[in-house]
Order: C-alpha cells, then sequence, then structure tokens
C-alpha cells in the first residue's frame, strides 16, 4: 500500500521543555486529540444538499501556534498556561549583597525612659509650735544648770525631773531637755530631798591589791570589801542594807599599788565636788620613795614638770626624810605621784593617801570602811 493510503495522524504539538515551563511538571497531560477527518472523495461522488451541522468547537490559539479543541464541560479545570521564557520581560541580573556593599542602615534612637513629672505639691502651712516660757533655744538644759550648782548629779536631775521634783520659778517642770535661764530659781519637792537623804557616801581604807575602778586581770574591785563583816560603826550611823550598793561609784582613783584612803558614793554632789572639771579639792599623800634625786629635783616636783605635753599644776611637796616625801595635790592624773619621781630621779615603793578635802582616814584599819558622817564634808 501507498503511503498516501495510509492513515496519517496529527502531529503533536511540541512539548514545552521544564526549563521553558516552570509548570509543566504540574500539569496535567492534555486528552488525546481527535484523528483528522478523512479528505473528501473525487468531484465524482454527488452533490449532497448543505446540512446544518453544529457549530464546530472554537479553537483558541496558544503562543507556540498549535490549535487545539476546548476541552469538554466535564474535564478539569486547566492551570492557565505562562509566556514561555522567550516572551517575558528581560529581568535584571540579580545583584549579590554583601555587608559592604549593602546600604547601612540608620541606626533607631534608643528609646528614652520619661519619667512622668512629679505633681506639683503645695507645701502645707504650720502651725507655729508653742513654746514653753522656760524651753527656749538660748537657755541651759535644767539639769546642767542642777549640777552646776551643786544640787545634784545630771543623773539625779533627770531622774528627778520625771518624776516631776524640780520646780523652776514656783512652776514645775516634767519634761527632760528643759532649757531655762541660767539665773532662774530652781527648787527641788520633799520627795527629792528624802531620796537625796538615802544616798549615802562610804569611806574606804583600800589594802594593796584590789582598783578603784574597773576590775582588771587578776584584781578585785575595791567595792567587794563592802560587807557587814567589813563595816566599823559609829554613833548615828544608818543601818546597813544591801541596796546601800546599788549605784555605788569611786569618787577618784587609787593605784592597784597603793593604799588609803578612797571614797564610794551614790550621792552626785559629793563626785562633782571631788572629780569635777572645776573641782580644787586637795589630795595629800605620805610617799616612800628609792632612788638619789637630781640637782633642784625637789623644786621640779613643787612646779615645772609636764605630763603628756601638758604642764602640772603648782604642787606642795616636802622631804620628811631620805626616803619619805610628802605631796598635797589639786589635780589627780593617772601614776601622777610615781610619774613626777621618775622624772627626778626617784623610785616610788610605797604610796598612801591619807586626806581628801577635808576628810582623813584617821585610825581606820586597812580594809574595813565606814559611812561619812553628817557632821564630815569635803
Amino acid at each position: 500500500m501507498s503511503d498516501s493510503s495510509k492513515e496519517r495522524k496529527p502531529k503533536r504539538p511540541p512539548v514545552e521543555t521544564a526549563g521553558d515551563d516552570p509548570w509543566a511538571k504540574w500539569r496535567q497531560p492534555d486528552a488525546e486529540a481527535a484523528p483528522a477527518p478523512r479528505p473528501a472523495p473525487a468531484a465524482t461522488a454527488p452533490v449532497e444538499a448543505k446540512v446544518e451541522k453544529p457549530a464546530e468547537p472554537v479553537v483558541r490559539e496558544r503562543p507556540t501556534g498549535t490549535l487545539r479543541p476546548n476541552k469538554a464541560p466535564d474535564a478539569p479545570p486547566r492551570v492557565p498556561a505562562r509566556k514561555p521564557h522567550s516572551m517575558r520581560p528581560a529581568l535584571a541580573a540579580p545583584v549579590e549583597r554583601t555587608r559592604e556593599s549593602a546600604p547601612a542602615r540608620p541606626k533607631r534612637p534608643a528609646m528614652e525612659t520619661r519619667r512622668p513629672a512629679p505633681k506639683e505639691t503645695r507645701p502645707v502651712p504650720r502651725e507655729p509650735q508653742q513654746r514653753h516660757p522656760d524651753n527656749h533655744q538660748e537657755g541651759v538644759r535644767l539639769s546642767k544648770v542642777m549640777s552646776e550648782r551643786a544640787m545634784c548629779s545630771r543623773r539625779e536631775a533627770d531622774l528627778w525631773i520625771e518624776r516631776g521634783w524640780v520646780l523652776v520659778n514656783g512652776e514645775r517642770i516634767a519634761e527632760l531637755g528643759t532649757r531655762i535661764d541660767p539665773n532662774a530659781e530652781i527648787t527641788i519637792s520633799k520627795e527629792a530631798e528624802k531620796d537625796q537623804a538615802k544616798q549615802v557616801t562610804i569611806l574606804l581604807h583600800k589594802p594593796v591589791g584590789y582598783v578603784s575602778g574597773q576590775p582588771e586581770p587578776g584584781c578585785v574591785p575595791a567595792v567587794t570589801l563592802i560587807s557587814a563583816e567589813t563595816w566599823k560603826r559609829q554613833s548615828g550611823d544608818p543601818e546597813f542594807k544591801p541596796w546601800m550598793l546599788r549605784g555605788l561609784a569611786p569618787a577618784g582613783r587609787l593605784d592597784v599599788d597603793s593604799t588609803g584612803l578612797l571614797v564610794l558614793t551614790q550621792d552626785g554632789r559629793v563626785a562633782k565636788k571631788l572629780i569635777g572639771e572645776d573641782s580644787d579639792a586637795e589630795k595629800e599623800y605620805l610617799v616612800r620613795v628609792a632612788g638619789e634625786m637630781i640637782p633642784n629635783g625637789l623644786q621640779l616636783l613643787q612646779h615645772g614638770l609636764e605630763l603628756d605635753g601638758k604642764p602640772l599644776k603648782k604642787a606642795w611637796v616636802k622631804q620628811l626624810n631620805e626616803d619619805q616625801l610628802h605631796f598635797i595635790l589639786k589635780e589627780g592624773k593617772k601614776r601622777q605621784i610615781r610619774r613626777m619621781c621618775e622624772l627626778v630621779g626617784l623610785r616610788v615603793i610605797g604610796l598612801k593617801r591619807v586626806r581628801i578635802g577635808r576628810v582623813k582616814l584617821g585610825d581606820l584599819p586597812m580594809g574595813q570602811w565606814r559611812f561619812l558622817r553628817a557632821d564630815e564634808s569635803f
């Protein structure tokens, strides 16, 4: 048979390559194309009357130039074809950006934390304080005035003021820290007088080895010698009670190696008179020494020496014999007599205090004590 008699199958349109159509691998294959109709026979065939045939389906033109009939209405929807790359507008070649070539973005300013503005507050007017007529800042504290007048100690004054036992110009004062005119009249109530009368002052003949104030290692405070067994009774003495030891403090020091008169008291007036800043109470000592005094040493002991960079007050010093001196001082620095003697070439081997003010040690045995009598005063 000749090639012309063979059925010719219509050529399929060229398949778009994957490189040209990126949607090719997702697109559904087209339905098989219908076979082309055979060519009409020669003109010898009778002409038939025209018969209206149904309209052929409209074939849309594809970009590739091939014609395809529309799919049947039951066929699934097709994805619209995209234009081949040859018909797409050329795109600019991608530019590789690096950190160096990329323009630097302007940094955003840091967010400032703003605090809300404080509300305006108007000061509340205060009412003027009503000051006590005797409590003005220009005055002097009441307890200080009472101590300076030797009425009592500051501690006692504060206690009496709290209890309402103090009157200033006839007005009762019961507030601590009250300031008054230094020249104001001060009186105390009968309760304060009775309380003051109960305060005792004790004279003790201290032996060696006892400290007058705070205890030192290996030593015993002198207050431990105060007991009913070591009491030397006198006519008119009150009965000894344990409460009398409460608040009992030494008024002046006496070295652990020294003996003699030591005063312990509960009365602030006595303490101020003996150890106050402006005290001029005399202290008399008998001193036993060893060594050879430097020339003009006795005159230096009387006046001309200094301790701790400060000159000493004038003292009364007398030489009783080769190894004994007699001292009368109006001050009481720590180990004063011993240090004074060292400056003139002497060494103290014994020291005894025999008088304070107008009160003498007398015949009080060592290690015993007695009350200060009513007819005695420093």
